[in-house]
Parts: structure tokens; sequence; C-alpha cells
């Protein structure tokens, strides 16, 4: 009976690991491992499956192909890019993936461990010098064991909230890592465009030098004006060059740093489209609303404190590892028990027992553990103010650029188009010998001077706007796109 019973466990063991083979090879090798063994706990967090969504947004980013780079590259686009290969977003990505495996681990611990080994032996007792035989016995022993713990002071309670709560912080971690790498985008393509419409404005004023350096030659010839005249068209003709070429290399030094902040190739060719439309104004909320908003839902911050959270909950489970603990065992032994010998009469050995152990001494090895644990919690919590202290800053400066930007829209219209009517004066003045070229070589660094202050403060307007946006945590690739309405969420 013993033999027909092994054998019968033995097929059936056969035949588990058959069609466990056959449900790899089928599903496992084409369509990855099956979900109750890839996750047979439900630890996996449904962000890892579906993607994370920006706030404002309504799906995820999706990393398809790339766009065409022989096209004007939008700041959508832009953003699309930085987010699917920023390598900071593929760490915090990971480290969501291990947390979810520590929950998982956390979980396990409430179920029980089965083991089981069988060892091949081959035994031989030789009697040399004596008249007894030589002995030699081959065969098997089998061994396997349950065990289940039945009750704890709290230690796995604590590991899975712990598990938990660094899972959380992983998470908000990851959309702390999306905001800083849209804020890095949104900076890197402004930065960019600012200096190809310096570029363009250069060129403007190189256009304007030149026929400057025409009317004064004409005017010359004509014995209206001097040669000093032509003389000086000719030096601000060349300042006007020289800026230009600045611009230039500016500019290419600007898309430079955009393709690096994109994470696509140092080699590739990036062109901007030149936006000549008015950049959208919206009246910029009270600072305390943006702080407050940035304390309650930054993630950042919302990552600090779970991290507190889980370094609380690690300080329950130190503490319990030092008081009993109750197990539930059964072992099944035949022909022998692990590293021993076979023995020479077949045998099949049960044994079903509770096992409480009780920890008396560890050298104090247990307090020190525990003063340990709570001193990462203390230094967890001044994470917390340390974070939050540097998001706030963050907002804040950001809140003031905002606000200096927006103010600057208007005086820089204004500026723009009195110098633009001044050189038109100046011009029509010197071409009737009213006016010197002086007064308008002067006339034309006033509208250079006015055209930058012009470029620079939509740039900066733009950028601050969404910047604000990104360092309270409240940014998305809606609000890149269409634009977002300054003004925080209230509860």
């Amino acid at each position: 009976m013993s033999v027909r019973r092994d054998g019968v466990v033995l097929a059936r063991l056969k035949a588990s690991v058959a069609a466990g083979a056959c449900l790899l090879a089928q599903g496992g090798l084409a369509r990855g491992v099956p979900d109750i063994l890839e996750d047979p706990l439900l630890a996996r967090p449904p962000v890892l499956d579906t993607g994370s969504v920006l706030p404002g947004d309504t799906a995820p980013v999706a990393c398809e192909a790339r766009p065409d780079f022989t096209q004007p590259l939008t700041l959508s686009d832009a953003v699309d890019l930085g987010l699917c290969h920023a390598p900071k977003i593929s760490v915090a990505w990971a480290a969501i993936r291990q947390q979810a495996a520590a929950v998982g681990e956390a979980r396990a611990a409430y179920l029980p461990t089965l083991t089981a080994s069988i060892t091949g032996q081959r035994n031989q007792i030789t009697y040399p010098g004596t008249p007894n035989t030589d002995s030699t016995l081959r065969g098997h022993s089998s061994y396997a064991a349950l065990n289940w713990r039945l009750f704890d002071f709290g230690e796995r309670s604590a590991n899975r909230q712990a598990a938990n709560h660094l899972l959380a912080s992983a998470m908000a971690s990851y959309d702390a890592a999306l905001q800083r790498t849209l804020g890095e985008i949104v900076s890197a393509y402004f930065d960019a465009r600012t200096a190809q419409a310096y570029r363009v404005a250069r060129g403007l004023d190189r256009q304007w030098a030149e026929q400057t350096l025409a009317t004064a030659t004409r005017r010359e010839r004509l014995g209206a004006a001097g040669r000093s005249d032509t003389l000086q068209a000719q030096t601000a003709l060349a300042k006007a060059q020289l800026e230009e070429q600045r611009a230039a290399g500016e500019m290419n030094k600007a898309l430079a740093t955009l393709v690096y902040a994109l994470g696509v190739p140092a080699d590739t060719a990036v062109t901007l489209a030149v936006d000549s439309s008015a950049p959208a104004v919206d009246a910029v909320d009270d600072l305390e609303h943006w702080l407050e908003f940035a304390r309650r839902q930054h993630p950042a911050i919302v990552a600090a404190r779970e991290q507190w959270e889980a370094a609380k909950a690690k300080i329950t489970s130190t503490r319990s590892q030092g008081l009993p603990t109750l197990d539930f065992g059964v072992n099944w032994y035949q022909n022998g028990y692990p590293n021993q010998s076979l023995q020479s009469v077949r045998s099949n050995t049960t044994t079903i027992g509770l096992t409480l152990t009780i920890p008396i001494f560890e050298g104090f090895a247990r307090t020190y553990k525990v003063r340990e644990a709570q001193a990462q919690a203390d230094q967890d919590e001044a994470q917390i103010e340390e974070t939050e202290h540097q998001v706030l800053k963050e907002v804040v400066q950001a809140y003031a650029d905002a606000r200096s930007s927006l103010a600057s829209l208007n005086a820089s219209a204004m500026l723009l188009t009195s110098a633009e009517a001044a050189l038109t004066s100046s011009r029509n003045r010197y071409e009737h010998g009213v006016a010197d070229i002086i007064e308008l070589i002067n006339a034309q660094t006033a509208l250079a001077d006015a055209r930058q202050e012009r470029i620079r403060s939509e740039a900066q307007w733009r950028s601050a706007r969404l910047r604000l946006l990104a360092d309270t945590g409240m940014l998305g690739r809606t609000g890149v796109s269409a634009g977002t309405t300054l003004e925080p969420e209230r509860q």
C-alpha cells in the first residue's frame, strides 16, 4: 500500500509540473507570465498598468513615435518627449515597481509556507580486518514541512502598513518627478524660443541699420550729409551684425540645452515655430492660496509624509520582533531525517505541533534597533519640514516671477510702440535734413532695446505662469498646451 500511494503522489506531482510547464509555454512565453503567477496577492497598483494622469488631464502620457523634427517643435510635443525619456522619471517608475513587490512580500507573511525535499543516497558500511560482511544501502529520503505563523504582536501588520505607505510615497515621488520634469522642459523650451526671438529681432535691427547706411550713403552722394554720417552708419551696421551673430550663437546653445532636456540624441536638429500671438494674460491669485494648495497636495510633500508614516510603522515592527510568536507546523519524513543516513527499514514519520517562541535576551540589540527606528522616524519627520520649506520657497519665487513678468507686459508693449514711433519720426527728420545721424542711430538703438524687452517680457510671463503651476504641483499636459487659469483649487 505504501509503494502504491507513493506512486500515485509522484504521478500527480509529475502531472502538475507538466501542466504548469504547458501553461507557461502557452501563456508565459507568448504573453508574459499569467497574472495569477505575476501578482497572486494583488499588490500591483493600477498606475503600473494604466499610467499616471497629470492634473487636469484625462489620459496618461502616451509614449508614441517621435515627432517629425523637420517640422517646428511645439511645446506639447516637447513635453511628451521629455516625459517619456527623462531618466529621473524612469527611476521613479522603477521605485513604484520595487515598492509594489515589497507590499506583496508583506502580505505573503500572513500565508503558510510549504517546503519539500527529496534526497537520493547510497550508504556503504565496510568492516576492514574483520569477518563481517560489508553492506550497501541504496534509496531516498523525503521531507515536507508546512509552517504557519498564527500570532505575533503586530510585526506583520506593521510591516504591511509600512510597505503600503512606502508604495504611496513612491507613487507621490513619481508625480513629483513628473512636475519637476515639466518645469524643466517648460523653462528650456521658452529659453530656446526666447533665444530664437532674439535672433529674429537682431536680424530686424540689422535690416534697419542697412537702411540707415543706405540713406546716409545717398545723402552723402547728394552732398546733403558728410562722410562722418556714412562712417557712423557703417559702425552701427557692423555692431548690429555682431549682435546678430551673438544672438545666433545663444540660440544654438539654447536649442542644445532643450535637446538635452528632452532626452533625445544630442545631434538632433530642432526648430521652433515663431510665435507671434499675444500671450494670454491671467490675474495671479493671492500667494497664500498657492501656498495652501502646495502644502496640501504637492506630491513631494505627500511623499515625505508617507515616508514618515512608514517609519513610524517600522518602530512597531522592530519592537514586535522582540515579543513572543506562535507558529503552527506540520512535518513529514520518509526513510529518515534530513542530513542523516538512510534507515534500513522503510518508515514514514509525521509531526504536528504548535511552537511558542519567547525571545529572552538578545544582548540589548533589540533596544538599539528600536532606538534606530525611532531616530529614522524623527529624521523623516524633519524631512517633511525640509521638503515643505523647499517646495514653498520655489512657489514663492515662481509667484514673484509671475507677478513681476505680468506687470512688465503692458510696460514693454508701451515701450515698443513708443520706440517704433520715435524711429519713424527720426528717419523722416533725417531724410529731410532736420535731424542728424546721431539722433537716428540712438532711435534705432532704442527700438532694438524695446524689442528685446518685449520679447523678454512675453517669454518670462509664459514661462513663469507655467512654472508656477509646476512648482505648485498642478501642471498637466493640457495646461501646457492649452493654457491654465492661474488659480489654485480651494477646499
